[in-house]
This record gives C-alpha cells, structure tokens and sequence, in this order.
C-alpha cells in the first residue's frame, strides 16, 4: 500500500457511443481503472493533502462518468432492472441489482459493507454515486413514477404481521406500538432512550406500522403520538420527535436508501399518497388505500418530527409545546420541509424555520399554522377521540385525496426528490456537517 505521496495518472474520460452495453463497459472499465488507483492509496483518516486530492479528483471524474452514462439510459437501465416495469423492486433491492448488472454504476455490495466498517468522516463517501443513480431514476418520469409506485407498497414485513393484528389489534415492534382503539390505529413512538429520535430502526418499524393501519379494515383513522422517554429533563413525559438521531448520523448509522430516502419514499409517502395495493386497477383511488393523519405533539416535534406534521390532517398540541426544523444548525436538508412548509405558513416565515432556525410555539400565532388544535394535558385523550370521531366520516377519505392532489402533483414530490436524493447525501459527507456532529459526540463525553 502507498504511503506516501505520489503522482496519480488519471485515465481520460470514456468515449460514449450511445449504445447501453457498449457505454456500459466504458463505464465498468474506468471506473475499474479508477477503483485501482484508490487501492493504493491509504485509508481515508490516514491520507495526507496530495493524496486527499488524488482521490477526490478520482471520485468527481468517476462521478462524471457516471452522470454522463445515466443521462443517455437511465429508462433503459431501469426497464432491464424492473423486466420491463413488470416488476416492483423497493430501492435497497433495485441498488444492489444495478450494481450486480452495471459494474462502476453505483457501489458493489462489497464496497457498502467495507463502508459500514466506519464512522461517517472516515467513509469514502460511496453513498454519494448511489444518491447520484437514484436522482436520475427519479428525475425521469417514466422510471420515478414508477420507482414512487414501488416504494408504496406493503412491505413484506407488515404483511407478514397483518393477520395477527386484524386478529388482535395490537403489533409491538422494537420501537413502535401500534394499537387499534376503536377506529383508530394509535402509532406510539418507543424509541424512549433517544428522546424518539429518528433511527434506522424507528424508520423501518414506523413503515410497518403506517402499512398495519392502512392495511386494517376495522382502522379509518391514524394517529401518531410519542411515548414516554427516558432523559432526565423529560423522564416520564411523552415525547413526540427529537428528530435524526444526530449520535447516528456521526456514527455512519443513517444509510441514503433506507433512511433518507426510504423514510421519503416509504411511510411518509404512504400517510400523504395511500397504500397501493393493486397495480393493475384503472383510477389512482381504486390502486391505493389512503386515511386520514392525526398528530399529538407532547412536548415537541424537532426535525423529522416536524416534518411528519406537514403531511398531518389534525395536529393537536400540548400548550408548551414547539416545532423547529434546525437545518441551518444541523447542516442538511429537512427532508420534504422547504416543499410543504411554504404553504401552511407562507414564504417569510418558512425561511425563518429553515434557514434561521426559528423554533414555534403551539400557543403562538404562528403555531397554529401547524397545529389545529392546542390542549391542556389531561385533555389530550379527549382531544384525540373528538379528532378521530371527525376524521372518520365517510367523505373525509375522498376529500383528502383531492387535497394531496391539489397542493402536492406526483411529479412535484418526484422532482423536488430527485434534487432531494443528491443535495442531502451530499450534505451529510460534507465537512462542515461531519465537523458538526463529532463536535456534538466529543461534547456529550461519548467514545467510539
């Protein structure tokens, strides 16, 4: 192995024809040609400047490359990896094929597991190419919207459960409750020790849940609430997000395709878009089952927690309750945020949120842009059952719908996703974020 600083010959650009199997080698090869020069290079945390640089340079060129290729046959690739949209792979699945198919197109499952090894600031940054294959999918809209069609399906996990809660109305998960009281499946955030923030187990067990309820014929109603947590401030008290879990994030725990984009594309999607259950049927309403949201915001909604909000039919909150999305701290993009926080509290206020990290009382004026409702503890159950009994009229489903159609087109998601899939990895390996988080993790006194 190379430990000192050399000169690294970079290999010119591939020439593409324009034919897919033919580019398709192209790309293979130089990125081979690419993945070689990095082999000698040392591991990341011990490179010195020249030897940074080299392997940067070796990474944009790679980049570029693959840019170039996915701008000539992104529908082709996907139409190979789909049998002709026949099927419905999920992201992680669709990933891995492309990379067993198109060598050098996105990371080999190999690289992914040697990334995993380390902490975020020593990765390579490999995730990066795959945020790059999946925001080409998605800005095509033949291989988004079908992609999007994917990602809202039952997953195979709730399926499996599904007999079990009809039977028994009630699914405990590691980090979720889901319970059925009367017409409402009731989604308890466990995730207790972290202040429920978002984790990839959370993400996962959350999409089972929502599933479980959209699933449910006896549920006409949703309702997400956090549970009880552990921290000293707020032992014993509910709590509703404390957002990414940021402990994770420097820790290389929070994964592009089932977390950043599998939360986007999975259950939040799910809550706003419905279930789709039938691929073949005529009218998007008889393809999904969608119901109505409810939100009850104990404490707080951070980040993703206030996120989730923005997708609610009813948010009821405690009095001393706040909403914030910290993105000017945290560094990265809150999720679907600068597209649905615009039009609850219009355009002043939202870049004061994100951009200047305004936090918002319930109780505020301004709160009650994002809730509907805000009521003393001991009446918050009550609060719920009145909001259910409401929401569950039978024309609140159809009507929802056409809300969702009218303030959020298919192909805005699907666009504003696809800058979404390549800003936020990007984001997350850069070095003011990376900076930002070890900070954090060195203030709180943890070690590796």
């Amino acid at each position: 192995m190379t430990t000192t600083s050399a000169p690294v010959r970079e290999a010119a650009a591939p020439v593409l024809s324009g034919v897919l199997d033919d580019d398709a080698r192209e790309l293979a090869g130089y990125v081979a040609a690419g993945e070689e020069t990095l082999a000698g290079l040392p591991p990341k945390a011990e490179r010195d400047g020249p030897q940074r640089q080299a392997a940067d340079r070796i990474f944009t060129a790679c980049r570029a490359a693959r840019r170039a290729f996915l701008a000539r046959h992104v529908d082709a690739v996907y139409d190979l990896l789909t049998d002709g949209r026949t099927r419905y792979p999920r992201l992680p699945e669709l990933v891995q094929a492309a990379a067993e198919r198109f060598p050098g197109l996105v990371p080999s499952a190999a690289q992914m597991d040697a990334e995993r090894r380390h902490v975020q600031a020593e990765k390579e940054g490999r995730e990066i190419d795959q945020g790059i294959f999946c925001a080409a999918l998605l800005r095509s809209a033949t291989a988004g919207r079908h992609l999007i069609d994917a990602m809202l399906m039952p997953t195979p996990r709730a399926l499996g459960l599904l007999a079990d809660f009809r039977r028994t109305g009630v699914a405990e998960l590691d980090t979720v409750l889901v319970e059925r009281r009367g017409h409402a499946a009731e989604v308890t955030f466990r995730n207790a020790h972290c202040l429920n923030a978002e984790d990839a187990g959370l993400i996962a067990d959350l999409e089972t849940a929502v599933d479980l309820a959209l699933l449910d014929d006896q549920v006409r109603v949703g309702v997400l609430r956090g549970g009880e947590v552990d921290h000293p401030r707020y032992q014993g008290r509910r709590v509703f997000s404390a957002g990414i879990n940021l402990k994770d994030l420097r820790n290389g725990a929070i994964p592009l395709l089932e977390f950043l984009l599998g939360r986007e594309l999975g259950y939040i999607n799910k809550m706003c878009r419905g279930l789709l259950v039938d691929v073949a049927a005529g009218p998007w309403s008889d393809r999904t089952v969608a119901k109505p949201w409810i939100g009850a915001v104990d404490s707080f909604a951070i980040g993703g927690g206030m996120q989730l909000l923005l997708v609610l039919d009813r948010v009821i909150a405690g009095p001393d309750a706040y909403f914030s999305l910290p993105a000017a701290e945290e560094g990265i993009v809150p999720g679907l945020g600068n597209l649905r926080l615009t039009r609850l509290t219009g355009a002043r206020l939202a870049r004061q949120v994100v951009l200047g990290g305004r936090s918002i009382s319930a109780a505020s004026a301004e709160g009650r842009l994002i809730c509907d409702e805000v009521v003393e503890p001991p009446d918050m159950r009550d609060a719920i059952d009145r909001a259910v009994r409401e929401l569950g009229a039978p024309a609140v489903a159809a009507n929802r719908r056409m809300l969702v159609l009218a303030e959020e087109p298919l192909d805005v998601f699907r666009e504003y996703l696809a800058e979404f899939a390549y800003a936020q990895v990007c984001r997350a390996y850069s070095d003011d974020v990376l900076a930002k988080v070890e900070w954090r993790w060195q203030r709180s006194g943890a070690r590796r």
